[in-house]
């Protein structure tokens, strides 16, 4: 079964700027760099040193011009794309803001939020390499922030580093251990590049296996509403070297009793007479393949059907 793409998390793209530094994301990667900087690297000194009246003004001052930036920076974002805003003003109105984060960042240079949106704008109007070399200079000032360390996996997947991207995953994992995202995106990682977490010398394939089946299901409990991760939970069980089928069946089972009447329940169904098939429960599949009628769905069920004819057994 093909796996699912990774998750941008752009939801997350605008931060609030009233939220507290250790709230704000944070972190990413030199641009051009083959590879990051530890993940855990111990942060530098603090931002600001507890009683310093000075700093602590200053810290103030920054926030609430940073509240100014990311309320421009929302506008501007909510209207990408669309046809009744002129996108070429849009455009200038969005490299002022750049410019207007590069002096910020000047004036407060150890302002880790400052350096989180600042990076996340970055990445949102294409500018990744560039997003990653702000966020890795967040993620040295604080490295306790997980949304950074998810961002910084992100690019280094898409820039061909799994096993580097993973370590950041992971990092995003055990700070925020009940964001789903952060599982699911590490099990869908560990799929797609699996060779080259092999070739790494790091990982078995059992490791990988257990890992990756152990993502999909926190990011399943995690978000007990969420059919995709559900779903992609149990499909899972068909990406493991040795698959307990029986508790693959019982997750399909239970899909079936969430799905849509129709398409989407008999593609349930069809996942689980693949899994009766490569039991031997033929006659218990062929049952079920009998339900499955739906027009899109015929041509797998017709694989399905040539499986059963082709053996023997009855």
């Amino acid at each position: 079964m093909s796996s699912l793409r990774l998750l941008l998390i752009a939801s997350l793209l605008l931060v609030a700027a009233a939220r507290s530094l250790a709230d704000a994301p944070s972190s990413s990667p030199t641009p051009g760099a083959a590879r990051l900087a530890a993940a855990d690297a111990p942060a530098p000194a603090a931002v600001a040193p507890v009683g310093d009246a000075a700093s602590a003004e200053a810290t103030a001052q920054a926030a609430a011009r940073l509240k100014e930036l990311v309320a421009r920076q929302d506008i501007l974002l909510a209207g990408l794309g669309k046809e009744e805003v002129d996108q070429d003003n849009l455009k200038r109105d969005l490299q002022s803001l750049i410019f207007d984060y590069d002096d910020f960042l000047h004036t407060h240079p150890r302002f880790a939020p400052g350096y989180v949106t600042y990076g996340l704008l970055l990445g949102k109007v294409g500018m990744r390499r560039e997003s990653s070399a702000i966020l890795l200079k967040a993620n040295q000032l604080d490295p306790d922030i997980p949304i950074v360390k998810n961002q910084l996996g992100n690019y280094l997947a898409e820039e061909g580093e799994p096993v580097e991207a993973a370590n950041y995953f992971i990092s995003a994992i055990r700070l925020a251990p009940t964001e789903p995202l952060y599982h699911y995106q590490l099990g869908t990682l560990l799929i797609e590049a699996r060779d080259d977490f092999l070739k790494s010398g790091q990982w078995t394939r059992t490791q990988l296996d257990q890992a990756m089946l152990e993502a999909f299901r926190h990011a399943a409990e995690l978000a007990p509403d969420n059919f995709a991760y559900a779903y992609r939970y149990a499909e899972s069980f068909y990406d493991l070297a040795a698959p307990d089928w029986n508790e693959a069946l019982k997750l399909w089972g239970a899909l079936e009793d969430r799905a849509a009447p129709g398409l989407e329940k008999e593609t349930i169904r069809l996942h689980a007479a693949n899994i009766l098939i490569k039991q031997r429960r033929f006659d218990h599949a062929r049952l079920l393949l009998l339900t499955v009628t739906a027009g899109p769905l015929q041509v797998q069920k017709q694989k399905l059907l040539d499986q059963l004819a082709a053996n023997p057994e009855k």
